[in-house]
């Protein structure tokens, strides 16, 4: 077949797909640029957290996750993309680009997958019921499809301790830290009436809350004695995502099995939130890294859950603010 030409309506399902996409702090640092056959995911360097993630690395693995929804929303078009990571290199701000090669018809589940990206949200708050039984947990770890990143449950007092001693640890350091509050303060939209497009953490999304399940510590938010936090835990399906290496083209997979997981899951009914910050700190992941035996480079958590209720959709960015030259 000849090159793909694409059409306005094509665009602008697959740049809603990816607006949709979980990035930290809902900066959506992405841009999609269209040519003949082709389109391509560039990460926004002007959008960054230089306090939180100085190195880029969760802004990486949010252009992942954009890449997964971008995928997802191509099958949804009958069109069958090869997909290339860094296909200009490791320095370049293209983090994928993505070929039509043929035309097919979706399948159904591929049509339940993309209907997911819409019902996607953070899950801040406690789950109900009893938590995941394994033949679920596996049944959504399986959707990461990734050789190189490996989706993995928290199980056993010892490993339900060391995630304690990490979230606790993070989360003392970071209600303190002036410069991550700040930071975060920055992102997050406090009227969210008038700010119903755009960029940042709606506050109704992200409750005051208490560990573990606060994604964004803040002064307030409330550390439980080590025993309930550890009840909690036990109570919890937490996942890891370990990758082989700690490059950017690791953290680009990683974001993308995640979102993968994450749509499993909110197909099959359930909730996720992510977290990524408790793992910046390096003295705290060198001992989880270790209680875990970790073959590895752990690279976000991913608590999920039968969820409570509906939650807000925080802004996002408008299409015209999606496709297109800088």
């Amino acid at each position: 077949m000849g090159k793909h030409e694409w059409s306005a309506g094509e665009t602008e399902v697959l740049a809603n797909a990816v607006g949709r996409a979980p990035s930290v702090h809902n900066i959506q640092p992405w841009r999609l640029e269209f040519t003949d056959g082709e389109v391509a995911v560039h990460e926004r360097t002007d959008v960054s957290l230089p306090y939180h993630d100085p190195e880029g690395k969760d802004r990486s693995i949010s252009c992942g996750a954009a890449v997964a929804n971008l995928e997802i929303a191509m099958w949804r078009l009958s069109l069958r993309p090869v997909m290339r990571i860094l296909p200009d290199g490791t320095d370049s701000e293209v983090v994928a680009r993505l070929s039509v090669e043929e035309k097919r018809e979706p399948t159904e589940a591929e049509l339940r997958r993309y209907s997911a990206i819409r019902r996607r949200r953070s899950y801040r708050r406690p789950f109900i019921g009893s938590p995941l039984p394994d033949d679920e947990v596996n049944r959504i770890t399986a959707a990461a499809d990734s050789a190189t990143v490996h989706a993995r449950r928290v199980r056993g007092r010892g490993e339900i301790d060391a995630l304690a001693d990490l979230l606790e640890y993070a989360g003392v350091v970071l209600k303190s830290d002036e410069g991550y509050q700040r930071e975060l303060s920055v992102w997050t939209i406090q009227d969210e009436e008038s700010r119903t497009y755009g960029a940042g953490v709606a506050r109704s999304a992200s409750p005051p809350t208490t560990l573990p399940w606060s994604g964004l510590p803040r002064p307030g938010t409330a550390i439980p004695d080590r025993q309930t936090l550890v009840e909690r835990l036990g109570n919890e399906v937490v996942l890891v995502f370990v990758t082989e290496t700690n490059d950017r083209i690791a953290h680009v997979r990683t974001g993308i099995a995640m979102q993968r997981v994450w749509l499993a899951a909110v197909e099959r009914g359930f909730a996720a939130a992510v977290q990524t910050h408790p793992l910046h700190l390096p003295e705290a992941r060198q001992r989880f890294v270790e209680k875990l035996a970790l073959s590895g480079y752990p690279q976000l958590l991913m608590r999920v859950g039968r969820p409570f209720g509906t939650l807000p959709q925080s802004p996002r960015r408008p299409v015209t603010d999606v496709v297109g030259p800088d």
